[in-house]
């Protein structure tokens, strides 16, 4: 999912909230986000895609707000900084051969949100895509390429494709980091991550949420 600027979906309006608390709630995810993504659009060389970056960050930002404020993702939310809250594990996912085949062969559809697990040698996390392509035996995750139904990348060594869960889950969209095997202090999610992480489907990680 790349974010670019929309031009046939008009943007959202904060004007739907009822309560004076989720209209306090939105405007402070919305400015937890804007100091977020500011500066890490300032090192973007290409100005032509900087202004289109920049032309369509409201759209998703108070998209994103919005989903946070009406969504029940069963995580703390810190809407100070605009970051979701858990309790790390001791120890990063283990990744399961088996299990991921099993659920990818019966459950692999375009639009579920996966949880994907990343191990450069020098820190280990999992981060959130999706997937737009799906073959008899492999799929295709948006950003992180190509994987076998029993989630081994085709394109980057590091990269495993996990079967979803709800703690698996939780450690990506709170971007929980472990160096050897021990906890570090988790990454701050990209506006795309937390855009994916908005669109989980926590009652059922089977399905896209439709």
């Amino acid at each position: 999912m790349s974010i670019s600027n929309p031009q046939s979906e008009p943007s959202p309006q904060a004007e739907i909230w009822q309560t004076d608390a989720e209209r306090a709630l939105y405007a402070q995810l919305c400015n937890a986000f804007y100091a977020r993504e500011i500066p890490r659009l300032v090192d973007e060389p290409d100005a032509a895609r900087l202004r289109r970056l920049l032309a369509s960050l409201p759209y998703y930002i108070e998209r994103l707000a919005i989903r946070i404020v009406s969504g029940d993702a069963p995580l703390q939310l810190d809407s100070q900084n605009g970051s979701w809250l858990e309790k790390q594990k001791t120890t990063p996912p283990v990744y399961s051969k088996s299990a991921s085949e099993d659920f990818y062969s019966q459950y692999a559809k375009r639009g579920l949100i996966v949880p994907v697990l990343i191990n450069d040698g020098q820190c280990t996390t999992v981060r959130i895509d999706s997937l737009d392509q799906v073959s008899d035996n492999k799929v295709h995750c948006n950003e992180l390429g190509w994987f076998t139904l029993s989630g081994e990348s085709l394109e980057r060594a590091p990269a495993q494709l996990l079967k979803p869960s709800k703690a698996v889950m939780a450690a990506a969209c709170c971007g929980h980091q472990w160096q050897l095997n021990k906890r570090i202090t988790p990454k701050r999610l990209s506006l795309r991550e937390m855009l994916l992480a908005s669109n989980i489907n926590w009652r059922n990680l089977k399905r896209p949420l439709t």
